[in-house]
């Protein structure tokens, strides 16, 4: 099991590594963004229109194609060979292109009746922008899909850190062009830099797999295949879940198109940094998981259990602390990252509360990753649907609550208690079906843990005490103050849970210290 384990954060590991570089030229595209447009009403509607063409990414690159395609492609690669899981990626690469091609026309031609729906609060300035918008941008949904089959193929032979570093091709190209565009063609070269980042990103995991053996190209679909039925009958069901679930930001953006302007834009803003440790441990590992999950014998619910309990604790073992320095310094990282330009001082202190509200979720959003993932594996499609409405249910509860008191923050603050709900109601059917607890909560891990965070916190308040931020500073002084906090922080947490012996330690030097070549499908990690 300890060499499960390793293997799973071994795979992390390299998709950390190519989410790393990827969001932080997320970040840096906001940054530059932000300069451009600030926090205004043309950012809004750009913001909007934006949302609506980007729901592939969670709804196929993060969700239901590689809940569905995964399990099937791996278990056919390890049962029958490459060939046949060739044949299968073909076919569903032809069932994709036609439905894409399907779902771009009808985004275009509804365009007017979802931006209404998703900002009823814009004047008919700001709609008519973000309709056309819309439009234009909609084809993204086309390659972002065929660039997540890419992905579960890649995946699946073992390859993580090429699909992980593809969105960092499309955001130096989103960087380039709005470098280059922004000043003559306003908030049209955003939506241009969005189209030509989705295509670069396509282009290169496409031939990332020819590269390793298999050409993803259009094959005519076998509906009598068993391996592609099996995969359809799972994808209508996650797609219909993982749609719900996409009335979240929905949600959210509605209610705040009620609210002053400029509000959905600090929390796009906020949503874009918290998106950094989310893609980089949380997304990581639960991409990294699922198809060591697809491949454990059905029976064998000991082994699946001990994988799910290892995948949480060490999700949970990264993200704790990753959220405690979110939500003490979050002014100061928001104050570095975008306060130039247009952006001011009401959108930095917006930013800032957003983004302290958004990381108090993300330990909910790791067990809820993670554990949506082990659903999967397990092919329990109403189960994970009932993750998501507890999810949506409790996003549109929460927010009518708070929104009123709190604003902006207290939509950011009930996305964050939605998701952590959520994980939890995804816990207890996973283990209901499993027939066993899966133990992620011991006591001995809950003290050791509470432990190493108190005195993580204490640094942090420390160091911001004898050592203000320098907010009037140059940037290479205020961005050497934020390093020293992350830094020092991060080593008294290491030093500590080392102390204290977690085994999440053994697991990382197994992954590190493990000789190439010993899986057995070759990738990244073995070349």
């Amino acid at each position: 099991m300890a060499k499960s384990t390793s293997t799973m954060v071994r795979h992390a590991l390299f998709m950390m590594a190519g989410t790393f570089t990827s969001r932080i030229l997320g970040l840096v595209r906001e940054i530059i963004t932000a300069a451009w447009f600030g926090a205004s009403g043309i950012l809004d509607a750009f913001n909007v229109a934006f949302t609506l063409a980007n729901l592939a990414r969670q709804l196929l690159a993060e969700g239901a194609l590689s809940a569905s395609f995964v399990p099937v492609f791996s278990r056919v690669l390890a049962s029958r060979g490459r060939a046949a899981a060739e044949k299968l990626a073909r076919q569903a690469f032809s069932v994709l292109l036609v439905a894409g091609v399907l779902a771009v026309g009808a985004g275009i031609i509804v365009s007017p009746v979802l931006v209404r729906i998703m900002a009823p609060g814009f004047d008919p300035v700001k709609t008519t922008l973000a309709i056309s918008l819309t439009r234009w941008m909609f084809p993204f949904l086309l390659m972002v899909s065929m660039a997540a089959l890419a992905m579960g193929v890649l995946n699946s032979l073992g390859s993580f850190l090429t699909p992980a570093l593809a969105p960092a091709l499309s955001n130096v190209i989103y960087i380039i062009m709005v470098i280059l565009f922004a000043s003559s063609w306003g908030v049209w070269g955003l939506a241009a830099a969005v189209l030509a980042g989705g295509f670069c990103q396509f282009g290169l995991q496409w031939g990332w797999t020819r590269k390793m053996g298999i050409l993803l190209s259009p094959e005519r679909p076998d509906l009598h295949d068993p391996d592609l039925r099996k995969m359809l009958s799972l994808f209508l069901p996650y797609a219909a879940g993982l749609s719900l679930n996409q009335v979240n930001p929905v949600l959210s953006r509605m209610l705040a198109s009620f609210l002053q302007e400029g509000a959905i834009s600090v929390m796009n803003y906020a949503n874009r940094v918290i998106q950094l440790p989310l893609g980089l441990f949380v997304i990581a590992i639960s991409q990294a998981v699922l198809p060591q999950l697809s491949r454990c014998a059905s029976g064998d619910v000991e082994e699946f259990r001990e994988i799910m309990r290892d995948s949480l604790r060490f999700a949970l073992f990264v993200i704790l602390p990753v959220t405690l320095g979110s939500v003490l310094i979050s002014r100061e990282v928001i104050h570095l990252l975008f306060v130039r330009g247009a952006f001011g001082q009401w959108a930095w202190e917006g930013t800032a509360r957003s983004l302290s509200m958004y990381s108090l979720g993300l330990p909910g959003m790791a067990c809820s990753t993670v554990v949506m993932r082990g659903l999967y594996a397990r092919s329990l499609p109403r189960a994970a649907l009932k993750v998501t409405f507890s999810s949506v249910a409790a996003t549109l509860l929460f927010s009518l609550v708070l929104m009123g008191p709190m604003s902006y923050g207290g939509l950011a603050l009930a996305t964050s208690l939605s998701f952590t709900l959520s994980g939890a109601v995804g816990v207890y059917l996973l283990a209901g079906n499993l027939g066993v607890r899966l133990g992620i909560f011991s006591v001995q891990w809950c003290a050791k843990m509470a432990g190493s965070l108190l005195a993580t916190a204490g640094t942090v308040l420390a160091f911001t005490s004898m050592m203000p931020y320098p907010a009037g500073e140059g940037i290479a002084f205020r961005s050497f103050w934020v390093f020293a906090v992350f830094f020092s922080s991060s080593l008294v947490y290491g030093v500590f849970t080392w102390l204290l012996g977690f085994q999440e330690w053994r697991w990382i030097r197994g992954a590190v210290g493990r000789k190439h070549g010993s899986s057995g499908i070759k990738g990244e990690g073995e070349e």
